[in-house]
């Protein structure tokens, strides 16, 4: 039983984070900025997300299974952080330099975190793939936005 509740705790802290950063929307401002073509519908970005943080979660719990507190559980906790705060700064505080920091620090963060992982949780690492790669993808829209808004 006690397993089941170190994931739920995993599960809150992610959701947590994914509320706050949801409390920061696009709307008329973004609306108003001009992007690149290839810049996804505002609907896929939910969809996408939800199954990113449970992968997150997931993997923050697999790590703290296999080894509790350590160097890849910081990391875990700064990419969390550093997940929350891109909203803020993107959408909260419509700073898109500001953005384009935290998002870099976050692509780094997640990196330390699959390099730490490598050898305490394979599935862990596996989990955080698709976060790179989509964080990778959303990095370079935030450089798109922030080069034809400048």
């Amino acid at each position: 039983m006690r397993r089941y509740i170190s994931l739920f705790v995993f599960l809150v802290l992610t959701t947590l984070v994914a509320s706050t950063a949801s409390a920061f929307v696009p709307g008329a401002w973004y609306e108003g900025l001009a992007k690149p073509e290839w810049t996804p519908p505002n609907w896929i970005f939910g969809p996408v997300w939800s199954l990113i943080y449970l992968f997150i979660a997931f993997a923050g719990w697999l790590v703290w299974r296999s080894q509790g507190l350590g160097p890849a559980l910081f990391w875990w906790f700064v990419q969390l952080a550093l997940n929350g705060l891109w909203s803020y700064f993107m959408f909260g505080q419509h700073d898109i330099s500001t953005a384009m920091i935290d998002i870099s620090a976050l692509w780094l963060a997640i990196a330390a975190f699959i390099l730490a992982s490598w050898r305490v949780n394979r599935l862990a690492v596996l989990l955080f793939v698709p976060y790179l790669a989509w964080v990778s993808f959303a990095a370079a829209l935030n450089f798109a936005v922030l080069q034809l808004n400048s």
